[in-house]
């Protein structure tokens, strides 16, 4: 396992988190039993399969 060779300052470490940005998912549109749904890319498989159901979500 990687250990630091210093300890890194707080300020440091607040500055590099303060970096990080949440991407919003990209939404592709997925058929399903005739209703058109926008559904994250990664999720598509699960709901044509049926492992996930979209009627819950927000359209």
């Amino acid at each position: 396992m990687a250990v630091p060779k210093r300890r890194t300052s707080r300020s440091r470490t607040r500055h590099r988190r303060s970096q990080w940005r949440a991407e919003t998912p990209t939404l592709v549109p997925v058929i399903v039993r005739g209703t058109t749904y926008r559904v994250p890319r990664r999720l598509v498989a699960a709901v044509k399969r049926g492992h996930v159901s979209p009627d819950n979500w927000g359209r």
